[in-house]
């Protein structure tokens, strides 16, 4: 069996073992607290799970509009799968990836369209996420906003947050000079921190070099493309916000969106499943240092972990099965063959 596999997906599967054997103890433990989630009110997860609904709803806008399709059917049940398929099979989002063109491409889509959307949207959706942070910086700075019970502070400083992250990514689509700064920056810091390998070079102009191939993909409507990636995930940010509210807890919003950045990236190191073990721990860890007890970081991780990640799995489920209802099975990304 293990010959028949190419090499690269033998590393990956070894990789994800390894790591999972590492994690195990603390997933058990952390998992091992689900029935305390008895002692938060439904009403918080119907919220949690409105904000995540509206949050992969922003997903499917951002890829309409970089694949150029406009069947909202096609695009939700290919995202949904996809989402699964990354968070069950090691790969992270190369696995999603696949599962994506192969769907995409069963209907008839241009290979060359649907692989520069799906560049397009990991490009704008990773580029906002990197950007969260310093936002955040002045916030913390000048105090930051508690989260009251309520969320309306929350919720203030995401509508803050939501803007300047428009304003800056226009600013960046539109002129050089940001880029070429923060390029010049994030170089000069990189090649001081790591004397003894080669020096970094040309960090500048492979950042204006993407942005534009971003702006070529959408044309004139990269300005629909930022709400849409802002809101994905500010969306998911204040559900985060929103868990933490459920436990009866009051941090800093500002500080609460640093950890929340930091989680969101290790779930992107494809070492387990949809960051599987790594990004409880870095999250509950992470909140810990934002000045939240160890046991209702843990609870608030836990409740926000069950709706953003475990709930949208089975979604992903009946989103290909009404995929393949509509598509038929002749044309399916399993190749005509049925379960």
């Amino acid at each position: 069996f293990l010959r028949r596999l190419p090499l690269r997906q033998i590393i990956v599967f070894g990789v994800a073992i390894v790591g999972l054997y590492f994690v195990w103890p603390q997933l058990v433990s952390f998992y091992s607290q689900v029935p305390r989630l008895q002692g938060i009110s439904w009403f918080w997860f119907v919220l949690m799970g409105l904000l995540e609904a509206a949050s992969f709803a922003c997903a499917w806008g951002l890829m309409r509009l970089t694949l150029n399709e406009r069947s909202w059917f096609l695009i939700a049940t290919a995202q949904l799968t996809s989402n699964s398929v990354s968070r069950l099979i090691p790969g992270g989002a190369a696995s999603g990836g696949t599962a994506s063109y192969q769907m995409f491409a069963a209907t008839g889509a241009p290979a060359e369209r649907i692989v520069s959307g799906l560049t397009a949207t990991s490009l704008i959706s990773t580029a906002v996420l990197i950007s969260l942070p310093v936002l955040s910086l002045p916030a913390i700075a000048f105090g930051g906003a508690p989260v009251a019970t309520t969320l309306l502070r929350s919720l203030t400083y995401g509508v803050v947050v939501f803007a300047l992250l428009l304003a800056v990514g226009a600013v960046a689509l539109l002129t050089d000079r940001p880029l070429q700064t923060v390029g010049t920056l994030a170089q000069r810091a990189h090649n001081r921190l790591r004397r003894r390998r080669p020096p970094m070079a040309g960090l500048a102009r492979r950042l204006i070099e993407e942005r534009d191939l971003i702006k070529g993909m959408l044309g004139r409507r990269w300005w629909e493309a930022l709400p849409f990636a802002a809101g994905n995930w500010l969306l998911d940010y204040v559900a985060l916000l929103a868990a933490l509210a459920a436990v009866g807890v009051r941090p800093r919003a500002s500080v609460v969106l640093l950890a929340y950045v930091v989680a969101a990236l290790l779930g992107m190191v494809p070492i387990t499943p949809g960051g599987l073990g790594f990004v409880e721990a870095g999250l509950a860890a992470t909140l810990t240092l934002a000045g939240i007890g160890a046991a209702e970081a843990t609870l608030a991780t836990l409740a926000y972990r069950l709706v953003s990640f475990w709930m949208p799995i089975p979604a992903g489920g009946v989103a290909y099965v009404l995929y393949r209802r509509r598509y038929g099975t002749k044309n399916g990304p399993k190749n005509g063959t049925t379960n």
